[in-house]
């Protein structure tokens, strides 16, 4: 199924699959640390968590995107992790977070199979990389903010997801 999608400059690239909806359970998910090891969604059970979903690391509001949320992440609560997902490969993503000096962040592949992207409907099927989004999920996995940003020069609304989180602890 496919959607009206993301716009990169005077374009707009297919985004595949239904958004997600606030109060919907958010879906289950199998993606790749930057070790090559998996990690799921069972691991962070009981926690609240910021899904920042970026096209890729290496892009300058991708950049901004990440650093802010890192830089806000030493402000939240233990009970509130904040993970950084894209199509990056997994050595990619450690390399830049090395060189940037993110910390508080977790940063995650779903390059695999894109199964991530396609579940919470942010697969762009043209460059195979993610629309930028932000999800904040809570202890009980229900999705309880869910921003989708259509152009990809744009940045999320960052105060409105921490907002989110922070009113769910």
């Amino acid at each position: 199924m496919s959607r009206p999608g993301m716009k990169v400059g005077d374009r707009e690239h297919p985004v595949q699959n239904a958004m997600l909806e606030v109060g919907q359970p958010a879906p289950d998910w199998t993606l790749i640390a930057n070790n090559n090891g998996t990690v799921k969604a069972a691991d962070y059970a009981g926690k609240i968590k910021i899904l920042s979903i970026v096209p890729s690391l290496d892009t300058r509001v991708c950049a901004a995107q990440t650093r802010r949320f890192n830089e806000e992440a030493s402000k939240l609560n233990d009970q509130i992790v904040v993970l950084t997902i894209s199509a990056d490969l997994p050595f990619a993503q450690r390399r830049w977070c090395g060189a940037e000096g993110i910390e508080r962040v977790v940063t995650l592949s779903c390059h695999r199979d894109m199964q991530f992207a396609d579940d919470y409907g942010v697969h762009d099927t043209e460059w195979r990389i993610c629309q930028r989004a932000v999800f904040v999920v809570d202890a009980d996995n229900i999705v309880r903010h869910a921003e989708y940003v259509y152009n990809m020069g744009s940045e999320p609304d960052y105060i409105a997801a921490l907002a989110a989180a922070q009113k769910l602890v």
